[in-house]
């Protein structure tokens, strides 16, 4: 059995994530940031203890996108195109 969430209900998240996150940025897929979070290029491990993940998704144009999770590393706190981040080409 996957260990990934297989609906909306099933992914851990945060009441930030859930009413502040998504509201602001109704393009973002729960699908996209799973993605980033299993298959990273990069993660980093923030002073108070949650995680970020970067990764690129095709629907963001080359932008990269970061994820941060709680300390569990599955529980979703916030998700953002990340503008700071090199864009990826072909």
């Amino acid at each position: 059995m996957s260990e990934t969430p297989l609906s909306f209900a099933e992914v851990p998240m945060t009441a930030y994530f859930r009413e502040q996150v998504l509201r602001k940025r109704p393009y973002l897929q729960i699908g996209w940031c799973l993605q980033v979070i299993h298959n990273p290029y990069r993660r980093e491990v923030q002073e108070d203890g949650r995680i970020r993940f970067f990764g690129y998704v095709p629907e963001l144009a080359g932008k990269a996108l970061r994820v941060v999770t709680l300390e569990d590393e599955r529980t979703l706190h916030n998700a953002f195109p990340d503008g700071a981040e090199p864009r990826r080409t072909a």
